[in-house]
C-alpha cells in the first residue's frame, strides 16, 4: 500500500473529501483518503441539515453530477422541506433536517462499496513537491506515500483554535486535534494565507425541554427528496423541529459576559461568517431587535440531543447556560456541550484555477473551507470539482469546468477564483445572475450528460433524465397545439376569479395565467387524459408549468448567456502581461496581473476592472 504510487490522494474525509475521493475513484483512478479519524467521515460538525437557500440547488446538482450527497441526504432525512414556495421557481429550494449518526454512515458505507478507494488514518504533515510538481505526501508518523495529484480538503483543522470565553485550545472540531505543518510548508513555498472563524450553538437534552412552549415547525405535507434516482424515496414519516425567541432579558444576560468574550475582547482577530452571526454579533449589531429566533432542531430520528439554531456562541459556558435558560421552553435546559468558535487557516482562492488546481503547484488542488466557504454544500460540490479534475490531469484528459449559466456550482467557483472572499463565503439565489435557468427542478436536464460524459452518471440515471426531459417537452408541445373550447376552460377560469374566454384559444396562453395552476388545467378533460395516458409523474408536471410559465424570462436569460458567452470564448494567453497596456488603469493592471484570468469575461467579473478596462484589452486583443 505505502510502496503504490496513487493516482490521487485525498486530504480530509469532512464534506468535500468524500465527494472528491468518490469522484475521483468512480472515475477510475486508484485513490486514498487519509483523515486523522476513520470514525468521523462526513462528520456533520454544524447543523444536522442539507441544502437549503441556493445550498439545495447545489445538493441537486451534485447529485445530477453523479456525487452522493443527494442519496445521503435522502436515505438520512428526518424532515423535508422545499423553503420559498411562495416566490417564483427560481428561488425554490430543498432542506432537509438530517440524523447525524445516519448520515456519516451512511456515507462511509457508500465510500467502502466504491472501487479503486482506499482509506488511511493518519495526519498529514507536509507535501512532497519536486519541481513546482506534487509527488506525494508524508505523515506525522513519517510515512512517505507518493501520488500523481493530491486534494486538500482540510476543512476548519489547519493550525484550528477552538474559544470558549477566555480559553483556547488548539483543535480543529470540539474533541478533535488541530492539523499542523502544511500551513507553514505552504507559505513557504509562496502561498498567501489568512485566518477565518466559525463558530457552532450548544447542544442540549430534549429531554429538559418544554416543546409545549414553542412554535412547532413541521416538514412538507407531501415531502420531495433531493436524488434524482429512484433508488431512494420521500419521507413517509417526519420529525418536527421547533422554534422559540430569545428576549430582551436574554439579552441582558448575554452582555454581561461581553468582557469575557473572545470576539470582543481581542482574542478572536479574524472575521466571521456575515450570514450566520454568533448570538452576541447579532445583540451587539442589531441592538434595536428585541428578540430573535432560534429554531430547535432534533439531531436525529432516536436521540434526545438537540441543536440549537441561531445561538452560535463562543461566550464563556456558564454565560451561555444562564442566558439560555431564560429562553421560552429551555428554563430548565441541560447541555451536552457549550457552543464554542474556531479560528483555522485557508488560503485566499485567487490561487487557485478554475479546475480548483493551484497555480503555484502543479498537481495539487483545494477544496472546501481551505478556500474560505462556509457550508457543507459549497464544500461537497468543490470537492466533487476538485476529484473530478485530479482524474482527468492523471488519466490525461481535457479539464471539467463549468460556466455560471450552467450551475450554481460555477457561479461559486467563479466568484472565489475571480473575486477571491476575506469571509466566510456562502452561496445565495441572488449571487447568480441566471438562476431562472439555475433552479432545482432541471438540475438534470443541465447536467447529467456532462455527469455520464465523465464516467459518474449511470446509464440508468441518464435514460431517467432523458424519459424526464421528453415527456416534459412533449406536455409543453401539447399545451401549444391544443385549443380548449370556452365551454371546457370558462368554469375553471371563474373558480379562480379569472377573465372568461368568448372563443377558442390556445391552451398555453391560458394556461400561462399567473393564478392558473397545473391541477386547474386537469379539470378540462382532454389535459387530464393526456397525463393518465403518458403516465406523467410530478416531476414532469412540475417542470411543464414552470417551463409554460416562466417561458419568457427563460428565454430572455438564456440569450443573455449567449451574450455573455461570446466574451467567455476570447481566451487571453497565459502569463499575460497587463502592465504594458498603459492606456488601462493602474488597479486593474495590477489585478489583472494578480489573477491572470483565462477568458475576457472572467477579467470583466474580477473587482476593480472597469467596463474601460475591458476595452482597451479588447482592443490589444484584436477585437
Amino acid at each position: 500500500m505505502f510502496n503504490a504510487v496513487y493516482d490521487v490522494i485525498v486530504v480530509g474525509a469532512g464534506h468535500a473529501g468524500s465527494e472528491a475521493a468518490a469522484a475521483a475513484a468512480n472515475m477510475g483512478s486508484q485513490t486514498l483518503l487519509i483523515t486523522m479519524n476513520l470514525q468521523n467521515i462526513a462528520q456533520m460538525s454544524c447543523n444536522p441539515a442539507m441544502g437549503g437557500i441556493a445550498k439545495g440547488q447545489i445538493v441537486r446538482e451534485i447529485d445530477a453530477l453523479g456525487g452522493y450527497s443527494g442519496i445521503v441526504s435522502d436515505t438520512s432525512a428526518i424532515q423535508f422541506k422545499m423553503l420559498n414556495k411562495s416566490k417564483g421557481p427560481a428561488m425554490w429550494s430543498p432542506r432537509v433536517q438530517s440524523d447525524r449518526m445516519r448520515f456519516a454512515e451512511d456515507w462511509r458505507l457508500l465510500l467502502e462499496k466504491t472501487k479503486n478507494l482506499d482509506f488511511y488514518q493518519e495526519m498529514v504533515s507536509s507535501l512532497i513537491v519536486e519541481k513546482g510538481k506534487v509527488v506525494g505526501v508524508k505523515t506525522s508518523l513519517g510515512i512517505e506515500i507518493k501520488a500523481k495529484t493530491v486534494v486538500l480538503t482540510n476543512g476548519t483543522f489547519l493550525n484550528g483554535l477552538i474559544h470558549i470565553g477566555e480559553k483556547n485550545f488548539g483543535g480543529g472540531r470540539a474533541g478533535e486535534r488541530a492539523a499542523t505543518g502544511i500551513t507553514e510548508q505552504l507559505v513557504d513555498l509562496g502561498f498567501d494565507s489568512g485566518r477565518m472563524k466559525t463558530g457552532t450553538p450548544p447542544r442540549v437534552d430534549g429531554r429538559s425541554l418544554d416543546f409545549s412552549k414553542m412554535i412547532e415547525q413541521p416538514g412538507d405535507s407531501n415531502p420531495d427528496k433531493f436524488s434524482y434516482l429512484d433508488t431512494t424515496t420521500p419521507l413517509q414519516n417526519q420529525r418536527s423541529c421547533h422554534m422559540t425567541h430569545t428576549s430582551q432579558e436574554v439579552h441582558d444576560l448575554l452582555r454581561e459576559g461581553f468582557d469575557r468574550s473572545p470576539m470582543f475582547n481581542g482574542r478572536i482577530k479574524s472575521v466571521g461568517p456575515r450570514y450566520c452571526p454568533s448570538i452576541e454579533d447579532k445583540i451587539n449589531r442589531f441592538a434595536d431587535k428585541d428578540r430573535h429566533q432560534l429554531f430547535v432542531e432534533p439531531e436525529g430520528w432516536n436521540t434526545v440531543e438537540v441543536y440549537v439554531n441561531g445561538f452560535s456562541t463562543s461566550l464563556p459556558e456558564d454565560v451561555q447556560f444562564k442566558a439560555l435558560r431564560s429562553v421560552a421552553g429551555f428554563e430548565n435546559v441541560k447541555f451536552f456541550r457549550p457552543g464554542y468558535a474556531i479560528e483555522y487557516d485557508y488560503f485566499p482562492p485567487t490561487q487557485l484555477k478554475h479546475t480548483l488546481e493551484t497555480k503555484l503547484i502543479n498537481g495539487l488542488f483545494f477544496a472546501g473551507q481551505i478556500n474560505g466557504t462556509t457550508g457543507y454544500e459549497e464544500a461537497a460540490s468543490q470537492g466533487l470539482m476538485a476529484g473530478i479534475n485530479a482524474s482527468l490531469q492523471v488519466q490525461e484528459q481535457e479539464e471539467f469546468t463549468l460556466r455560471r449559466d450552467e450551475a450554481y456550482i460555477g457561479v461559486l467557483i467563479d466568484d472565489l477564483i475571480t473575486k477571491g472572499t476575506e469571509e466566510p463565503y456562502r452561496m445565495f439565489t441572488s449571487r447568480a445572475e441566471y438562476r431562472t435557468l439555475l433552479r432545482q427542478d432541471n438540475a438534470d436536464f443541465r447536467l447529467t450528460p456532462k455527469g455520464h460524459e465523465l464516467g459518474l452518471a449511470s446509464e440508468k440515471r441518464l435514460k431517467r433524465m432523458e424519459e424526464k426531459q421528453s415527456k416534459s417537452d412533449n406536455f409543453v408541445q401539447f399545451f401549444k397545439d391544443t385549443s380548449v373550447k370556452p365551454d371546457e376552460i370558462n368554469p375553471v377560469l371563474e373558480e379562480k376569479n379569472s377573465a372568461k374566454v368568448k372563443q377558442q384559444d390556445k391552451m398555453f396562453k391560458l394556461f400561462a395565467r399567473p393564478n392558473i395552476t397545473i391541477d386547474d388545467m386537469r379539470k378540462v378533460e382532454s389535459v387530464n387524459r393526456y397525463v393518465l395516458e403518458n403516465n406523467l409523474g410530478t416531476e414532469v408536471l412540475e417542470q411543464a408549468e414552470i417551463q409554460v410559465k416562466y417561458a419568457g424570462y427563460i428565454e430572455k436569460e438564456k440569450n443573455n448567456a449567449d451574450k455573455l458567452q461570446r466574451l467567455e470564448n476570447v481566451k487571453i494567453p497565459p502569463n499575460f502581461d497587463y502592465s504594458k497596456l498603459q492606456s488601462m488603469s493602474l488597479e486593474a493592471r495590477g489585478k489583472l496581473n494578480e489573477i491572470q484570468p483565462v477568458t475576457v469575461s472572467q477579467a470583466s467579473r474580477i473587482s476593480g476592472v472597469s467596463p474601460a478596462d475591458i476595452s482597451v484589452l479588447l482592443v490589444y486583443m484584436g477585437r
